[in-house]
């Protein structure tokens, strides 16, 4: 079983796919961003930065999926990862164009083809000010240069990206907005039983309700 979390910077990925691992037993992937050099300047100088940003996001991402996402599912272990190789071509698309951006698509297209696909995509939703609030809460020093235009900007094509089929991977989008899983054992659970019942996985309460 491979379960991959989406959604815009700050909704909450990361600690998600921790919570979610004593209950399916599984091994997580996290997504190395710090290591960035360019991460901190870019959100300083979008336009200058931008290609240097997304070709080093890219060849990361692509080295950690190749790495660590064959060998866990061929020795049957179960994987929650937070962010997918494919999402990478979203940000791309916002931020590179003209030969930057058609450069970037052949390497994309040509490294995805090696990448295995999750059996469900869970996708967090949650508005823009929601985010900014979640971003200001964990202040990570490279992102209090953030603009909330940007993020605004990324909430709309995430809403876009997930609306249509993704990749041939069935998608649960989850409304975060009124979730606390950090302090609230139930919104876990709730989440927990949406993935079982997306999987068919045993035991789940069928149709239970997200409040």
């Amino acid at each position: 079983m491979y379960i991959a979390i989406e959604g815009v910077i700050g909704v909450g990925k990361t600690t998600l796919a921790r919570l979610l691992q004593p209950a399916f037993e599984a091994d997580v992937l996290l997504e190395v961003f710090e290591e960035n050099p360019f991460l901190s300047d870019f959100y300083g100088d979008r336009a200058r930065y931008a290609f240097q940003t997304q070709i080093f996001f890219l060849l990361s991402r692509y080295r950690q999926q190749n790495n660590n996402v064959p060998n866990i599912l061929d020795a049957g272990k179960s994987l929650i990862a937070d962010y997918t190789f494919a999402k990478d071509a979203l940000f791309a698309g916002i931020n590179l164009k003209g030969d930057e951006l058609e450069m970037y698509g052949k390497v994309h297209e040509a490294l995805g083809e090696k990448i295995p696909k999750p059996d469900l995509l869970v996708y967090l939703q949650a508005t823009t000010d929601t985010l900014m609030q979640r971003i200001a809460f964990r202040d990570r020093s490279y992102e209090r240069q953030m603009e909330r235009s940007y993020i605004d900007e990324l909430n709309v094509a995430y809403e876009e990206f997930f609306s249509k089929p993704f990749d041939h991977t069935p998608i649960l989008k989850i409304d975060s907005n009124e979730l606390n899983i950090i302090h609230n054992a139930e919104h876990i659970k709730l989440i927990e039983n949406r993935i079982r019942e997306a999987l068919g996985l045993a035991p789940y309460q069928p149709a239970l309700p997200m409040k």
